[in-house]
């Protein structure tokens, strides 16, 4: 393992290290937080290491110039997905270089953008920074952006909430102003077990489970024909699922339990706990039947995922300075998620543009283009001077 201390300020280097660590979700990416932590002792950076929500699981918090709110972060998870049941050429945990291009777990998917980020410390310590630049570090956002919720809240009672942020998820540096949200819940409901020689004794959880989903499909039709659209994305509506169901034991027994996952990904200005609320409207007439004679029965609803959408305006600053470091006639809307969303509420206006292709993502054989964090090298060092050097 590559010791931080005598590793040099350069991305493809630092990229090495990152992605000899296996930071898979279900991990704690404790080893390689504590690896960033010598890295920046070394440089002499000020951090704090925050709990991330799950035992075994942190955030990182450093900054370069005044040690206060305000000025520009820049934020990388460093949580990837697993490689199992993947067929890579090579060990996914060894960064390999091939025709200009980085081949590793993580490599576009962003540990990419995490080097960059580390490798311009040194050039950002000599600016003469009237601001200060933030570096955020998060855990759990393959799974359930809950790392970048637990940091939010505790910039916000530290008073160091940046004032803006640039998400490193990988757009090929074009910048990304919009993205949908994911609210998901898991529908659970229980009605009455007994033979099904004697249905009428019994009530029937997976009866009650097709209604139910029935009333899921005519919703999301109507999102699609009669719900609000905001023209850039593809769909340009909410989009509702149910993506998973199970239910019933054997086929004599009527079925008690039953349970289905269903999500919505919406639109800037469509709210998932507003959608949810209608759904349980809707359903209520259902959860009256299964709860008739029957005092344990019902419905119940668990969250699974909630993914605020992002929305940034045309003419905000920060979508003007992001054009013009990169070079971009053109701002982008994506129908997945990232932390963009959860920050912009916590009051950090932010954006996505990050080296790497979305494509690559959680593929075998993932990789970065050499290229691409040769141009996020020079984003971060110009975002920097722009917003946080003294003019």
């Amino acid at each position: 393992m590559t010791d931080p201390r005598s590793i040099p300020a350069d991305s493809v280097a630092i990229l090495s290290a990152l992605v000899s660590f296996d930071t898979t979700s279900r991990n704690s990416n404790l080893p390689l937080v504590e690896w960033i932590e010598e890295y920046l002792e070394h440089h002499g950076v000020r951090f704090t290491r925050y709990p991330g929500g799950d035992d075994g699981k942190w955030n990182l918090h450093a900054s370069i110039g005044p040690d206060e709110a305000g000025g520009i972060a820049f934020s990388g998870h460093l949580d990837t997905v697993p490689v199992d049941g993947q067929d890579w050429t090579s060990d996914p945990f060894i960064l390999r270089e091939e025709k200009g291009r980085l081949y590793g777990r993580g490599a576009a998917d962003m540990k990419g953008y995490v080097a960059c980020m580390l490798a311009a410390i040194p050039d950002i310590q000599a600016m003469e920074l009237s601001r200060p630049v933030h570096l955020l570090f998060t855990c759990d956002e393959e799974i359930t952006c809950n790392g970048a919720r637990e940091l939010i809240a505790d910039l916000q009672k530290a008073g160091q909430v940046p004032a803006l942020c640039v998400v490193g998820e990988p757009s090929l540096m074009t910048p990304i102003i919009a993205h949908k949200g994911r609210f998901a819940v898991r529908v659970k409901l229980t009605g009455k077990s007994g033979h099904s020689s004697g249905p009428q004794h019994g009530r029937n959880a997976l009866h009650a489970m097709g209604r139910a989903i029935a009333i899921c499909a005519d919703q999301a039709e109507w999102f699609a024909t009669q719900g609000r659209r905001v023209e850039g994305f593809d769909p340009p509506y909410t989009s509702m699922q149910v993506g998973l169901a199970a239910g019933g034991a054997i086929l004599n027994i009527i079925p008690e339990h039953a349970w289905f996952d269903v999500e919505w990904r919406n639109v800037p200005g469509d709210e998932g706990p507003q959608a949810l609320e209608h759904l349980q409207n809707a359903l209520a007439p259902l959860d009256a039947v299964l709860r008739d004679d029957n005092p344990q029965g019902g419905i119940t609803y668990e969250m699974l995922v909630d993914l605020p959408p992002l929305s940034l305006s045309e003419e905000h600053l920060l979508t003007d300075v992001t054009r013009q470091i990169t070079g971009s006639n053109t701002t982008g809307y994506v129908s997945y998620g990232t932390e963009a969303g959860i920050y912009q509420r916590g009051g950090m206006e932010s954006i996505v543009c990050g080296p790497g292709d979305i494509a690559q993502a959680h593929r075998p054989d993932e990789f970065i283009a050499i290229e691409q964090l040769q141009r996020c090298d020079r984003a971060i060092r110009t975002f920097a001077r722009r917003i946080s050097a003294t003019p």
